[in-house]
């Protein structure tokens, strides 16, 4: 993984959460620091607010665009550091997901990712992570190579049980000074495995087996789509749909996403609602 992605060292552990949790404990390692994010990320909404609870660190949210990207200028404005200003946390990291599960498994480009390492380079030495849980997925749909994606990245997160297909797992990778602290991390939060042998062994399956089956999977996803939006009910903008996530409203009043999902459950059909208003 790690020459797949460019980087100096690998790490596999349990879960994406932890992934992104490991990563930002390593590059903040100073409580109270600051860590930019998209307000719409996964880290921000869905990890339990373990960067917060677990590393101290205060995250700093920054609107995210339908597009899955922060304005570059936002980011700007939003960088901190104390500079003699003793009520200001200390910005130290920037954080993107690619593909972003919020806009519907959207691509961010190279060109915009290297932008942003960028603006953190300039920026006292600000590092970048990238929650790249899909980014085999960004890989082929942008026609890009996962290494070239990921290239002003300092830390990627990449998860092999999404569009990979593994039953369980992912990997960290960055420089070795950088996993060789994960390591340390990995251990405290529980995540170092006498057994992580055989679940290494199906991941190992799953990117050597599947990454060549993810434009077909994609092709599905829009076709998938295009077939919702023919039916009255609902609305799908399938020209967003770019990689294999479908998300779809409910446009007919009658119809609860509850109900709904319901009914495709007995047809062996299994689907999420996008939140809990049901």
């Amino acid at each position: 993984m790690a020459a797949l992605t460019g980087k100096e060292a690998a790490l596999f552990v349990p879960s994406g959460t932890m992934a992104n949790l490991v990563s930002v404990l390593v590059h903040c390692d100073a409580r109270g620091s600051e860590v930019i994010l998209g307000d719409d990320s996964h880290i921000h909404l869905y990890e339990n607010g373990g960067i917060a609870t677990v590393g101290g660190v205060h995250p700093s949210p920054v609107r995210s665009n339908p597009d899955g990207t922060m304005d570059i200028d936002r980011i700007v404005a939003a960088i901190r550091s104390p500079d003699g200003v003793i009520y200001y946390p200390t910005t130290r990291l920037i954080c993107l997901e690619n593909t972003h599960v919020n806009s519907g498994g959207r691509c961010l480009s190279v060109e915009y990712t290297d932008r942003v390492g960028e603006i953190a380079s300039w920026s006292r030495g600000l590092k970048l992570h990238i929650d790249g849980a899909r980014i085999f997925n960004a890989s082929v749909a942008l026609g890009v190579p996962v290494d070239r994606l990921v290239k002003a990245a300092d830390s990627v997160s990449v998860c092999l049980s999404k569009g990979l297909g593994a039953p369980v797992g992912s990997v960290i990778v960055g420089s070795k000074a950088f996993i060789d602290k994960a390591k340390f991390l990995r251990k405290t939060l529980g995540g170092g495995m006498r057994q992580v042998g055989v679940l290494c062994a199906a991941a190992h399956v799953a990117v050597r087996d599947t990454v060549g089956k993810l434009a077909d999977d994609h092709r599905r996803a829009k076709a998938f789509a295009v077939g919702l939006n023919k039916i009255e009910q609902f609305t799908v903008d399938s020209a967003s749909v770019e990689t294999n996530m479908v998300f779809f409203d409910i446009v007919d009043s009658r119809i609860s996403s509850y109900k709904l999902c319901q009914i495709l459950e007995k047809r062996n059909v299994l689907v999420n609602p996008r939140n809990s208003k049901w």
